[in-house]
């Protein structure tokens, strides 16, 4: 660093602190949430011997300082360090945190709180952060929270979330592949379920490794038991399955398809009694009642195309009922009217002390997967509009590997659920919809959802393209603890927004061996110590491939 204006008077006043024992530096320049301090170097290594790790950590990137102004503390962070050449001081840029008051007879902070309402002024003294001031700082207040490990670096300071905070205005849970992403979420979900058991929870699991973390206090659906019915889809929904052309051509076979299933909907007793029955309204209707309403339509003469379009479709329909794959959705026993029963099954109402629902997608065939997952998240957003003049059940929708289901973009197929969880993400709180996304690729995300949550918490992530993205969405006050997000180790996190009175760095607690997802890494030279029975496995694995089923 070139010549700093004044270093030599700031290396004489802080040869003063240094022999105070106490302040490790002075601020020299303030400018609203970020500012410069200069600490005195030989100061910084006194404190580095302390036996408090707080102390010890003192002036390095990341740690924390404080500044008494008034009868108050400011708390700030560290976020970069430069040597000024002259004063042989480290110049260092800080963000302020918060402030605390200061009690008359100890000194120590209480009643800390995010934001400050008094800056100090050029020269004010700095102090090193202790592991009791951490307490305080960190010392969660009456408010539901759940505890999910150790604020960093101390082993004994418990870092807290505010849970209606953090499910109010959605969350997002960001880290590279190996970080311990899936047990940390399996660790947040726990504690929520533990804290309300009476919760409505609803997780999409793409990989099938969170049935065995949530068996004891959830439900778990899979092509088994879902029983998705096919008439829950609305009209985009039912073009992505049926409509297998593009272009020109696509438009045409999308409103054949419209007219045509508005004609099959209208059949049903139910439609009776609805006003204004759409071809969106979930009423019951029989594929082969479409077909055969396609078949009709097609021998008319008065009909605008060929029948090419109309074959297309009837084809597709066709192909559908007879693939067995499908048959979680597409089967003939699922026309009749259940939609109460396979709302209140997922939805967990009531919950009876299990408050999760695992909706395991992850042996559904690959093109219909989007589309399940787009009825789900629909049916969650749906259900709490009309449900506004009853009593509230709000619900949480946590998607793991959101990047498949909100991509950046806006070509291709999968459209449906990108539109509905973009929506849920800026409209959801005001109907009680919260959304929890759980991904290793931020920036692979639309544009924007990432901002709309309002609770980050960041584990390592090694691509550069995703810790900008972070860095973007994440609040102004945490930019001294976003440079630390690639040394991260694995089940540390950053954690920032409305979960958390400020930024904090936590290293997550160790989870029981029955609640962790199926998600090990495999140990390759101690399974490939192993031999025998391999033809049974081979045996094994060839029926289930063929049948398509587990």
């Amino acid at each position: 660093m070139t010549h700093m204006p004044g270093a030599d008077q700031f290396s004489a006043m802080l040869s003063t602190h240094a022999s105070a024992h106490e302040a490790m530096g002075m601020l020299f320049q303030i400018a609203g949430s970020s500012s410069k301090a200069l600490f005195d170097a030989q100061q910084i290594a006194l404190l580095g011997q302390d036996p408090d790790p707080c102390i010890a950590m003192a002036g390095q990137v990341g740690s924390q300082i404080k500044m008494r102004v008034g009868g108050a503390w400011l708390i700030a962070s560290v976020r970069a360090l430069v040597l000024d050449q002259a004063s042989q001081g480290i110049v260092a840029d800080i963000d302020f945190l918060g402030e605390g008051d200061e009690e008359a007879l100890t000194g120590r902070i209480h009643r800390f709180r995010r934001g400050v309402t008094r800056y100090p002024t050029p020269g004010t003294d700095i102090f090193p952060v202790s592991g009791s001031d951490m307490q305080q700082i960190y010392a969660a207040d009456d408010r539901a929270h759940i505890e999910i490990g150790t604020v960093y670096p101390t082993s004994d300071t418990r870092a807290a979330l505010y849970v209606d905070s953090m499910l109010g205005k959605h969350f997002a849970l960001l880290g590279s592949t190996g970080t311990g992403k899936s047990t940390s979420a399996a660790l947040v979900l726990h504690r929520i379920c533990d804290l309300s058991p009476q919760g409505h929870i609803v997780m999409i699991d793409p990989h099938g490794e969170y049935g065995a973390a949530f068996a004891a206090n959830g439900a778990v659906y899979d092509i088994n038991n879902l029983a998705l019915p096919y008439w829950l889809m609305n009209f985009e929904e039912h073009c992505e399955v049926f409509v297998t052309s593009s272009g020109s051509e696509r438009t045409i076979d999308c409103d054949i398809l419209a007219k045509c299933l508005l004609a099959a909907r209208s059949k049903n007793r139910l439609a009776e009694t609805i006003g204004r029955l759409t071809v969106d309204s979930p009423v019951p209707y029989l594929l082969s009642d479409l077909t055969t309403i396609l078949s009709n339509e097609m021998g008319k003469l008065d009909k605008g195309t060929g029948t090419l379009p109309y074959m297309r479709l009837r084809t597709k329909i066709d192909e559908i009922k007879a693939d067995p794959r499908y048959a979680f959705m597409f089967s003939g026993m699922l026309v009749a009217d259940t939609m109460q029963q396979f709302i209140a099954k997922i939805f967990r109402l009531p919950a009876d002390g299990k408050p999760i629902s695992i909706i395991d997608v992850s042996a559904m065939p690959s093109d219909i997967t989007s589309t399940v997952v787009s009825v789900l998240s629909r049916l969650v957003f749906d259900y709490a509009i009309w449900a506004r003049d009853e009593p509230q059940r709000p619900i949480l929708l946590v998607c793991e590997e959101a990047h498949r289901y909100i991509p950046n973009s806006t070509t291709g197929g999968g459209q449906a659920v990108r539109r509905i969880l973009e929506r849920i993400a800026k409209e959801g709180r005001k109907y009680g919809v919260s959304l929890g996304l759980i991904t290793q690729r931020p920036s692979d995300l639309a544009e924007g959802v990432l901002s709309q949550c309002g609770t980050i918490i960041s584990m390592r992530l090694n691509n550069d393209r995703d810790q900008a993205f972070v860095k973007a969405a994440m609040p102004e006050g945490a930019r001294g603890f976003l440079d630390s997000i690639p040394a991260l180790r694995n089940r540390e996190a950053i954690v920032c927004g409305e979960g958390v009175a400020v930024p904090i760095r936590v290293a997550f607690d160790d989870l029981e061996a029955q609640r962790r997802p199926a998600s090990g890494d495999p140990s390759f030279t101690q399974l490939w110590r192993q031999s025998g029975q391999e033809a049974d496995i081979l045996d094994r694995t060839i029926t289930r491939w063929r049948s398509q089923g587990r």
